[in-house]
């Protein structure tokens, strides 16, 4: 099952990427595991935004975790921390999101300056993290494409019940066609036995 773990949104400064704000979904791992699984998050997506050039995507892949970056021309950056499985147009189709999201409610003189989360005001991150959870309900074109994909299955029955049918039909044609024959001999030889009675 597709799952996403953490969003978090950087400002890229010229010695390192301070967190602005971020959202995470560990309910997979244990009570225990969530703080260090946090903590160890926090540490590869700032160290992935600090290694990304401005105005650049990319997407690492450790173990069976993806990690989609992107850093925008003006230093904002966006880190998502997804299963494998989800799809890499839908993250960062959400990473873009969320920048755009970010820059109108929050004002860019802002970015350089804050050194804690808390101060940000931006509070649909954990939402949006949740939302796209589902990358079919997220995202139209993953939608389009699977609703394409069951139409397709169903064409393809339906062409297999028709070829079925068809075959059907043939038998019926090949049984009329025989039928029409033995109709005509019967005709003749009806006509024949009857000439006989004829008086003419």
């Amino acid at each position: 099952m597709v799952k996403l773990y953490a969003l978090s949104v950087f400002y890229k400064a010229p010695t390192e990427a301070r967190l602005l704000k971020s959202a995470y979904d560990l309910q997979s791992f244990s009570f225990f595991q969530r703080g260090s699984v946090q903590e160890f998050i926090s540490f590869a997506s700032k160290t992935l935004v600090e290694r990304t050039q401005a105005a650049t995507r990319q997407s690492v892949k450790q173990d069976v975790y993806m990690c989609h970056v992107y850093v925008r021309a003006d230093n904002l950056a966006a880190v998502l921390i997804a299963d494998h499985e989800y799809p890499q147009r839908v993250g960062h189709t959400l990473l873009t999101k969320v920048l755009d999201d970010f820059t109108a409610k929050v004002g860019s003189e802002l970015w350089p300056v804050t050194t804690n989360e808390s101060a940000i005001q931006f509070g649909t991150l954990p939402a949006t993290l949740n939302k796209y959870q589902d990358p079919r309900e997220a995202d139209a074109l993953t939608r389009m494409q699977e609703d394409l994909d069951e139409t397709k299955i169903i064409l393809r029955n339906t062409i297999d019940a028709v070829l079925d049918r068809g075959e059907k039909l043939d038998d019926l044609v090949y049984k009329s066609e025989s039928l029409s024959i033995q109709s005509k001999a019967f005709y003749k030889t009806a006509k024949k036995t009857n000439s006989c009675c004829n008086f003419a």
